[in-house]
């Protein structure tokens, strides 16, 4: 019943029938994912995942390991790309240290949830114990569950770490049985050398571990702890009844753990933007989704997720304000 009844709200607004295109699909999502003809979009959070990956010293980045920490600092100094965004349209942003090679001075910003320093160099072992794995998984739920307290029901999720786009390209393989080749990009800018070089060291690295069961195994294996902490966020979003934004290519594969084991999470997302790391668009065509925006970025940090957020709030904002063909004494076509 309700989802006729939003339905015939969005179609008896004064425009032609489906003329505002996906805006209109979002409304409908977002109304029934919160139950309401009317829903509302309350205290939108950004949350920012930062992890080192042990993988990354054997020359998967063109980025040396300390620019995550120095990331970390920019975040919190609020001159990254995610907070001018953030800034720019009202969103409040929060910083997680999941596991970051570095000692943070005490008195910062910074939400200290780091479960070891950097995770295990997946060339020679899984990069989490189940221990670790776990533990991540409960620091991100905790996360969410404190953000959820403060009334947001609207929370979109980033990440940095340096060396996390192979292990999302690993993830990717063996949740989808797609070759380790087809799932890897340049990342951070790699030449063609440097790309087939990192193609090399994934490939080895998932020989290594060979058939590895079920999706929480396959993050533990391949994953980071920034990856793992966002995996443990998103199914308690999931659990609030958040609406969930998800950004690129990291961001996806961790979404994909849980609908792995949960395909009706879907119903709480929206894909924010097509990544230019080329397998993100086969991961979404994998899951039977499509992002809104395309403006081929590969920065990561959530950066496109504030970006799709007015559009999002755009969706909202027509359903509860725009007039009916009623109300405005206008005539509907025959």
């Amino acid at each position: 019943m309700l989802s006729h009844d939003l339905q015939h709200k969005i179609d008896f607004k004064t425009k032609p029938l489906g003329a505002l295109g996906s805006l209109e699909q979002l409304a409908h999502k977002i109304g029934m994912l919160q139950r309401t003809a009317s829903p509302q979009l309350i205290n939108p959070h950004m949350v920012v995942f930062a992890a080192d990956h042990g993988i990354a010293r054997a020359g998967v980045s063109a980025y040396p390991q300390e620019v995550t920490y120095q990331m970390v600092m920019n975040f919190l100094g609020g001159g990254a790309a995610i907070n001018v965004f953030c800034r720019q349209n009202g969103m409040k942003i929060k910083i997680v240290d999941a596991g970051v090679n570095f000692d943070f001075p005490p008195d910062l910003e910074l939400i200290d949830k780091k479960v070891r320093k950097l995770s295990r160099n997946i060339l020679e072992e899984a990069a989490m114990t189940a221990e670790e794995y776990q533990q991540a998984l409960e620091n991100g739920k905790a996360v969410v569950e404190d953000i959820a307290a403060t009334g947001c029901n609207v929370i979109g999720f980033g990440e940095m770490g340096i060396g996390n786009t192979s292990a999302s390209s690993l993830m990717m393989s063996r949740l989808f049985a797609i070759p380790v080749a087809d799932c890897v990009g340049r990342g951070t800018g790699l030449n063609d050398i440097q790309l087939q070089q990192k193609i090399d060291i994934l490939t080895q690295a998932a020989e290594k571990h060979g058939q590895i069961a079920t999706p929480d195994e396959i993050a533990q294996t391949f994953g980071g702890l920034e990856i793992a902490q966002m995996i443990g966020a998103m199914e308690e979003a999931y659990r609030q009844k958040m609406l969930i934004l998800v950004d690129g290519f990291i961001a996806t594969a961790a979404i994909a753990v849980v609908w792995k084991k949960n395909p009706e999470i879907l119903n709480s997302c929206i894909f924010c933007h097509v990544s230019d790391e080329t397998a993100h668009l086969k991961m979404l065509e994998a899951m039977g989704q499509k992002a809104l925006l395309n403006l081929n970025l590969r920065v990561g940090e959530g950066t496109g997720c504030a970006l799709a957020y007015p559009i999002i709030q755009s969706a909202v904002n027509f359903l509860n304000e725009m007039s009916s063909f009623e109300d405005a004494n206008i005539s509907n076509k025959d």
